[in-house]
């Protein structure tokens, strides 16, 4: 009986000690995780700069990337200009919009500009002094040197006797267009201050570095230049041509790989002398923009996002 009894008792005790000891803690629910958000820069300016090549009568297909790019609210910052890519961008650069040069080049007057038709191509042949380009830009442009235009502007040629790149900020737009579009042995050297200057295509066809030494963050640039295997030119205009696009080959490769976009309008059938095709020229310049519109839309955005380059101010 007192057996039972203390069992009993013991039992309480356990009982009496278990409700006593720690009790489990309550399960609380979860909470989401909260990511904080990662800081992106707002979009900022970007310089664009628009590097225009040579080509000779090809150069027309430049009007046609330029009506595009309006046509899409991209308007350049910088231009640059190369041989037939001088002529445009000094036209561009003093306030010309792509529908204005359209209108220019299909009611241009051949005889008024015979003297300079090459490089963008005719009949005539032999050593030209091209008077007549130095003043049909200049009278275009008004009379305003490079300095003065509504852009800023960079004509690109060569010094004849280093070979030498001369990169034209200043003076005499005429003149500077004339010396960049001086092919040897068609047209007469440039003599400016005392140094002779030639076609400027011989150094950099595509004035990519141009662009960038002027400030340019972002550059188009438009390669009109054609594969030398499928161009058939005779005569000594011709021959010339040919021999400036072989010579500029390698160069433009490396020009080319520096530029943010590469614009190539498609005309593989049309020679440099070909001045008659300048429509066709115009048409191919706007297929091929559009063909890069949204590489170009997508990397121009990204490069609105990031910072800006040490020692630089944003402008609107």
């Amino acid at each position: 009986m007192k057996r039972r009894h203390f069992l009993g008792a013991s039992a309480a005790m356990l009982l009496a000690a278990c409700s006593t000891g720690p009790k489990p803690t309550p399960t609380l629910p979860s909470q989401p995780v909260v990511t904080p958000p990662v800081a992106t820069l707002p979009p900022r300016p970007v310089r664009i700069g628009l590097a225009l090549g040579g080509g000779a009568a090809r150069g027309f297909a430049h009007i046609g990337v330029i009506k595009a790019l309006e046509a899409q609210g991209i308007h350049a910052d910088i231009v640059t200009g190369t041989s037939a890519g001088s002529v445009v961008a000094a036209l561009y650069a003093s306030g010309m919009d792509g529908f204005t040069l359209n209108k220019l080049a299909l009611t241009m007057d051949e005889a008024a500009i015979a003297d300079w038709a090459l490089p963008f191509g005719t009949k005539f042949g032999g050593w030209l002094k091209g008077e007549a380009l130095q003043n049909y830009v200049n009278r275009l442009v008004k009379q305003r040197p490079i300095e003065q235009m509504k852009l800023p502007l960079g004509i690109v040629a060569t010094d004849l006797k280093t070979g030498e790149r001369i990169l034209f900020r200043r003076g005499n737009t005429g003149q500077a267009v004339r010396a960049s579009s001086s092919v040897p042995g068609v047209f007469q050297p440039v003599s400016i201050q005392g140094h002779d200057y030639v076609d400027g295509g011989l150094v950099e066809p595509v004035p990519v570095d141009a662009a960038r030494e002027m400030g340019a963050e972002f550059v188009i640039a438009v390669n009109i230049s054609a594969d030398p295997s499928s161009q058939k030119n005779g005569g000594q205009s011709g021959v010339l041509l040919q021999t400036t696009a072989i010579m500029g080959q390698s160069i433009n490769k490396m020009a080319l790989a520096r530029a943010d976009i590469v614009i190539r309008p498609d005309l593989p059938d049309m020679s440099g002398s070909d001045f008659t095709a300048r429509n066709r020229a115009i048409l191919a310049g706007e297929q091929a923009t559009a063909a890069v519109l949204a590489s170009l839309r997508d990397k121009l955005a990204l490069a609105r996002t990031r910072p800006l380059p040490t020692g630089t101010v944003a402008t609107q």
